[in-house]
């Protein structure tokens, strides 16, 4: 059997999706998992981690090869595993190699489950390859007969995996015993990726970091331990040789078939930070409606990527879509018009204006997407409430996170990023009493409205804070 216990580092975060893949070890029935989520996201190096002794079978699909070189590879998997003198011969089509699969699995005489992980399965899946309807009968004519195997079926094209496995209408329909869909890490869980790694940074420099790479795994690696968030920056984002310089040119096509219209979609959120409505999308991004355009929606939603938000009473046209993917965020901002890279150009830059306007709609985004641990921070955490934005019909008040709960009290809530103690000026008050009064004239609420502040470290005390400041939650709380 080929070495699948090889050393890996250890698992940071994953906790409910590794617990779910644990379990399915313990059952009495054999189990078909899917796993899905974007590239770089850490999908194949959880799969290894909880299943490394158990692995009896592995195999990843290429893209773009043919079927001929998908099968030979899949010979070449099944003879290292096998680990014979006499290796296999190459398969005629999925099919055969899946009774070759099957043989192979038949004759382990291991006690437990055996997992069989194929990776990147649209990659395999190639144009009149027939491997999703070999796999189908491999599963349902072999599998669902024994009880002792674990089959993930894994891969990065969220939509591909969604439709042509979670909710596939065919054979495989209602088969999946679990799927997964893999997040980014949050900043707990990036505090415990570095930890592992010995790098010790404050709550500010991880902010920034995450606020520039998101909780992507694969990118927090380039994280040199030593180096301030904005050296790090600077050398992984802006030197011509560092890892994210050209990602943003590589991922969405890696992703998607057909992918500029999911960039164009990218690019015209990119430049509004209140997000857009669907029909003002279709403007900006020169597009056209209907059921293409609808499916990359979803795709760049599964993913991760982008996020829509419902506003109470509205209907689903009305949803806002905003792009929550920090990198692209990061990239269309910076990155892209930075043509040559002199060392400490990141110092430069983010000393500037559109760093302080970048970075107040990229904290926005942090901590929207740790809207749970804001809740714990206010003690609501285990109360029903729901949370939307809201902008007036003339975009003269905008409030960017409204928390509604069961207790018939809202907390309007402002997110503000600074280096230091956040300071309500007089005119700033002003606008918070105006945001107010606008909300309660258009929605007609009487309900108790708290005022919330979402700092780094908190507000400076003065009479404005004393009197519009109901409650606080800093950065550190969301870790």
């Amino acid at each position: 059997m080929a070495n699948t216990k090889a050393l890996l580092r250890p698992l940071a975060g994953r906790q409910e999706e590794a617990r779910i893949l644990r379990e399915a070890l313990q059952t009495n029935r054999s189990e078909l998992i899917a796993v899905y989520g974007r590239r770089r996201i850490g999908k194949t190096f959880l799969i290894r981690s909880v299943y490394q002794a158990e692995i009896c079978f592995e195999l990843s699909g290429s893209l773009e090869a043919p079927m001929d070189v998908q099968l030979g590879h899949f010979t070449k998997q099944l003879g290292a595993f096998m680990d014979t003198p006499v290796k296999p011969g190459i398969p005629a089509n999925w099919s055969e190699a899946f009774d070759m699969l099957a043989a192979y699995l038949g004759s382990l005489k291991t006690k437990g489950k055996k997992v069989v992980f194929l990776d990147e399965l649209p990659w395999l899946d190639t144009m009149h390859s027939g491997f999703l309807s070999a796999f189908d009968y491999f599963w349902n004519n072999w599998c669902t007969k024994r009880n002792d195997l674990v089959v993930v079926l894994c891969g990065s094209a969220a939509s591909w995996m969604i439709k042509k496995i979670v909710y596939n209408k065919g054979g495989l329909h209602n088969r999946i015993t679990q799927h997964i869909r893999l997040l980014p890490f949050t900043l707990s869980e990036t505090k415990e990726f570095f930890s592992l790694r010995n790098i010790t940074l404050d709550p500010y420099q991880m902010a920034q970091i995450y606020m520039v790479m998101g909780g992507v795994p694969h990118y927090l690696e380039a994280i040199k331990r030593g180096k301030s968030a904005t050296q790090n920056i600077d050398s992984i984002c802006f030197a011509d040789q560092g890892l994210l310089r050209y990602e943003f040119e590589h991922l969405y096509q890696s992703l998607y078939q057909n992918a500029e219209i999911h960039l164009a979609i990218i690019r015209a959120l990119a430049t509004k930070r209140k997000g857009l409505l669907r029909s003002e999308i279709i403007q900006y991004a020169k597009l056209k409606s209907g059921g293409y355009f609808s499916q990359v929606l979803v795709e760049l939603e599964e993913s991760g990527f982008i996020a829509s938000y419902s506003p109470p009473n509205r209907k689903i046209k009305d949803n806002i879509y905003r792009l929550q993917d920090e990198y692209s965020l990061f990239y269309l901002k910076f990155i892209e018009s930075t043509k040559s890279h002199t060392p400490g150009i990141w110092a430069t830059l983010s000393g500037s204006p559109s760093w302080r306007a970048w970075s107040g709609y990229a904290f926005e985004a942090l901590c929207l997407k740790h809207i749970q641990k804001m809740k714990e921070a206010l003690q609501i955490g285990g109360m029903h409430s729901e949370q939307y934005a809201w902008y007036g019909k003339d975009e003269s008040a905008q409030i960017d996170l409204l928390i509604h709960r069961a207790d018939r009290c809202i907390n309007l809530c402002e997110m503000k990023f600074s280096a230091t103690p956040y300071e309500i000026t007089a005119s700033y008050a002003r606008e918070l009493v105006h945001k107010e009064q606008a909300y309660r004239s258009a929605t007609k609420t009487n309900q108790t409205i708290f005022t919330t502040f979402v700092t780094m470290y908190g507000l400076k005390p003065n009479k404005w804070s004393e009197q519009y400041a109901a409650q606080e939650v800093v950065v550190a709380d969301l870790f």
